[in-house]
C-alpha cells in the first residue's frame, strides 16, 4: 500500500510569500517556513518540502517530491515531464502573468530579434531563451547569468529577463522588444505519484482548494433585506452575470438577498441600492469560491 503522505514543494524565493498566503486562504496552515525547509502544515497528510521554483519541476519528475507548485517557465527550462494538474493565476506581486522578455538599453539602435544575430544574450533562462533564437533561425550566443541581468544589459548585446510590471526595467532604462514566454504558477505532480489514488486525490484537492482561494482574492459577499415591492429594482442593479440568493423573512412584506460581487463594484453598488431600499446591507470578505 502507498504511505499515506503527500510529499508538496512549495517555492522559495520570489513566489515564497504569495504562495504562503494563497495557502493559508486556502485553509492550509504552514508555519516556521522561514526557518525550516521542512515546516509544519495543519494538514498530517501532507509533508511540505521549501525548494527552489527552479529546481521542483526536475524533483517532480525524478519522484523525489510526488507535487509541487513551480512556474511554467522552470517547466520549460528543464524539461521537466511532469503532470500539468492546474494553473494557480497568482504571482508575487499581481494577478498578472510573469513575462520573460527580451531587453536592451534604451540607447541601443536594437528594436526587433533579427538584429541580434550573432549576438551574446545574458539569461538566466537558458534553454527557453536558445529555444526561442532558434526557432526564429536567430544565430545567437547565450550566456548563463548568475543574477543582478539588467546591469549586464549594457555589456552584452541584449538580456532576457523575468519581470510582471515591467517598472524595474523601465527604471534601469531598458526597452522591451519581444516576450520570450510567458509564465504563471502551475500544480503540478510526478506521473507515477498520479496514479495512486490517494496521491492524485489529494492533489486535485488542494488545487481545487488554492484556486478557490484565488477566485475570492477580488470579491466580497454582500446581504441585503429588501421590501417586496423594490425587489424588481434591486435585482436590476446587481450585475446581470450574477445570480442572487433570495429568501423569504418572518416579516413577509421583505425577502434576503445575498450574492457575490467583484469588490471594486461594491463602492459604487452599495449606495445605489441603498437608495433603491435596500436595508441591512452587509458586506463581508470571502476565502473561497467554488464554481
Amino acid at each position: 500500500m502507498s504511505e499515506k503522505i503527500l510529499k508538496l514543494g512549495i517555492p522559495t524565493g520570489s513566489l515564497q510569500k504569495a504562495t504562503l498566503e494563497l495557502f493559508d486562504k486556502a485553509g492550509f496552515r504552514i508555519a516556521n517556513s522561514e526557518r525550516s525547509y521542512l515546516p509544519h502544515i495543519n494538514d498530517k497528510q501532507i509533508r511540505p518540502i521549501m525548494l527552489r521554483a527552479q529546481e521542483i519541476g526536475r524533483y517532480v519528475a525524478d519522484g523525489v517530491i510526488d507535487a509541487g507548485i513551480t512556474g511554467y517557465d522552470w517547466i520549460m527550462e528543464t524539461e521537466s515531464d511532469v503532470v500539468d494538474v492546474s494553473e494557480l493565476a497568482y504571482s508575487k506581486s499581481s494577478s498578472q502573468p510573469a513575462r520573460w522578455v527580451l531587453v536592451v538599453p534604451n540607447e541601443s539602435k536594437v528594436k526587433k530579434p533579427q538584429q541580434l544575430q550573432d549576438g551574446i544574450i545574458a539569461t538566466e533562462l537558458i534553454n527557453v531563451t536558445k529555444k526561442y533564437f532558434a526557432d526564429k533561425g536567430i544565430d545567437v550566443k547565450v550566456e548563463f547569468s548568475w543574477g543582478a541581468t539588467e546591469v549586464k544589459a549594457r555589456l552584452v548585446d541584449a538580456i532576457v529577463e523575468l519581470t510582471e510590471t515591467g517598472s524595474t526595467l523601465a527604471a534601469n532604462n531598458l526597452r522591451i522588444i519581444d516576450t520570450v514566454i510567458t509564465s504563471t504558477p502551475r500544480l503540478i505532480a510526478n506521473k507515477k505519484a498520479w496514479q495512486d489514488k490517494f496521491k492524485r486525490e489529494k492533489t486535485e484537492n488542494i488545487a481545487i482548494l488554492l484556486n478557490a482561494a484565488i477566485e475570492a482574492r477580488n470579491k466580497v459577499g454582500l446581504k441585503m433585506n429588501a421590501k417586496k415591492d423594490d425587489l424588481q429594482e434591486i435585482l436590476s442593479l446587481v450585475p446581470a452575470e450574477k445570480s442572487p440568493t433570495i429568501s423569504s423573512l418572518a416579516d413577509s412584506d421583505y425577502v434576503a438577498i445575498e450574492v457575490i460581487i467583484e469588490e471594486e463594484v461594491e463602492r459604487s453598488l452599495v449606495p445605489a441600492l441603498k437608495r433603491a431600499g435596500a436595508s441591512g446591507i452587509v458586506t463581508y470578505p470571502l476565502n473561497k469560491v467554488i464554481h
